[in-house]
């Protein structure tokens, strides 16, 4: 594809009528095509990290990954430069995506080229594209010259990206500031996932985070149910104010009154000083209330009082207050089943659960659990100093088909516990460290039945078209491991040990795709 090529497929990618995401993979598809590259990404800066958006040729897993700035040299080079910049392959800098290509039999990188450039939108940086190939020589002084060309239909498809959503979201607003506080910059840890679970809860969180009904978050412990709280906040009309954190089942029942709803001097021993609780600080903003089944039974007469009038009276005082306070609460008990058994008041349980939203365990997002692992990776090497730290196939497999009792935490603690013992058996910090099942310390899951157990039937008669069998039974492997896999294709040719490109090329020719 001559460079001409490269710009009138790019400019066609641009006027075609696509959501937004899908565009930008059309995008960075069409730049690694030209270029015969292994892996392109697009990645958006948020404060001092970068995210990937857009990306072709990593694993899956590297979607999910955060880069630090400041621990990513190549990645800060780029961004500091205007033009696109080239590293050469005996390059000193470590490379971010080092055991990452998608490409590579063995997920490692011995010697590859890389170039990068930055991407403004409106005189501010919006992030980066960059550019991997396995293969020294890949790129040269006219490749940088092609990619600083199509880096501007590159911010041409942001831009626009960018209109359309502030078209919908000005056609959905139903008050002047509402955009202003729904697409602030977020702050905060970030839930990552792309599933149709996560989007269902995402897409019904956004809805109700407008109004100001109290909130009951419902699922088992590890599912994150704090994220979900903050994202409500952050995309409330009280985004601006505090968000008070209590942990209910950690306060001692005799303070429990007191560290919520405040004292007056005196109130009790060692009260030397009137104080304000949880309540008063939350005045104006949202005040979360996690594993609020726990709370004693003399605190949850005065919460309900709370959620009824908005009064508060602190202890030790006859007198009572206004707050204005958006209660959300999260649990992982049966409150229904506390009703029931006297341990929870029903009109505080139906106050509270005027919008009960389950949060879906991670057996239920599956194909998030890559994305979330390779998270807990970049986290890991970042903390522990490592180059580079990846999952060989097998142990992704193994993560894929567990089914986390303890959810989103469990695999968080799985992920860094291994690469801890992957430094104590003796892998060195500047490796590219893989991190095996063995060194998951999962317990033993049945194993998935096979790609390869496909029952096969002799067709009827004298004579066997060997041929059409044959695509038959390809087309039920191919079927197979796009069921297993969720569908993502890379996933499914690593579990046919396949090529990528040639399992899409063997399904267009078997009529799969």
């Amino acid at each position: 594809m001559h460079d001409e090529s490269l710009l009138s497929t790019l400019v066609a990618d641009l006027v075609t009528d696509l959501p937004a995401v899908v565009r930008l993979q059309k995008v960075v598809s069409t730049l690694r095509q030209h270029f015969a590259c292994g892996a392109v990404v697009l990645l958006k800066q948020e404060q001092d990290i970068l995210k990937p958006l857009a990306a072709t040729g990593l694993v899956r897993e590297a979607l999910g990954r955060r880069f630090m700035i400041a621990q990513h040299p190549r990645l800060a080079t780029i961004l500091a430069a205007r033009d696109s910049v080239r590293f050469e392959p005996d390059s000193a800098l470590p490379d971010p995506y080092d055991g990452l290509i998608e490409a590579s039999p063995d997920g490692h990188l011995a010697v590859h080229d890389c170039m990068g450039i930055s991407l403004y939108i409106e005189g501010q940086c919006w992030g980066v594209l960059t550019l991997d190939a396995l293969q020294p020589g890949t790129f040269d002084e006219h490749a940088k010259q092609a990619l600083q060309r199509a880096s501007l239909l590159v911010e041409a498809a942001i831009r626009i990206g960018q209109m359309e959503q502030t078209i919908r979201a000005l056609r959905n607003s139903r008050r002047d500031n509402e955009y202003a506080l729904a697409h602030s910059p977020d702050t905060g840890i970030e839930i990552i996932g792309n599933s149709a679970a996560l989007h269902s809860v995402l897409q019904e969180l956004d809805v109700v985070a407008s109004s100001d009904l109290p909130v009951l978050l419902l699922g088992e412990t590890g599912v994150g149910k704090e994220l979900f709280a903050r994202q409500l906040h952050r995309h409330s009309s009280r985004a601006e104010q505090p968000l008070i954190y209590v942990n209910c089942a950690a306060l001692p029942e005799s303070l429990a009154e007191s560290e919520l709803f405040g004292h007056t001097k005196g109130a009790y021993s060692g009260a030397t000083a009137e104080r304000g609780g949880r309540f008063d600080s939350a005045h104006n903003g949202t005040i979360f209330l996690d594993e609020v089944g726990e709370l004693p039974s003399s605190v949850q007469a005065k919460l309900l009082r709370v959620l009824q009038n908005g009064e508060i009276q602190r202890l030790g005082s006859d007198r009572s207050h206004v707050v204005n306070v958006r209660v959300v609460a999260a649990t992982n008990r049966d409150l229904k089943q506390q009703v029931k058994d006297g341990d929870f008041r029903a009109d505080l349980y139906h106050r509270l659960s005027v919008y009960p939203l389950p949060i879906p365990p991670l057996r239920e997002r599956r194909g998030d659990i890559s994305l979330l692992a390779g998270h807990f990776l970049e986290l890991n090497r970042a903390r522990l100093g490592l180059r580079s730290l990846r999952l060989s196939t097998e142990a992704e497999a193994m993560l894929t088909h567990y089914k986390w009792p303890g959810n989103v935490r469990e695999l968080e603690h799985t992920i860094s516990r291994a690469a801890i013992k992957a430094l104590s058996q003796g892998a060195r910090r500047n490796d590219i460290i893989s991190i095996d099942a063995s060194l998951l310390d999962l317990p033993t899951v049945p194993d998935a039945p096979a790609v390869s157990e496909v029952p096969i039937e002799l067709p009827t008669g004298n004579r066997i078209d060997m041929k059409a069998t044959l695509q038959r039974v390809q087309r039920q492997l191919i079927e197979q491991a796009l069921k297993r896999s969720d569908y993502k294709w890379a996933h499914a040719a690593r579990i046919l040990d396949l090529d990528p490109s040639n399992l899409h090329k063997l399904a267009q020719k078997l009529g799969v795709k």
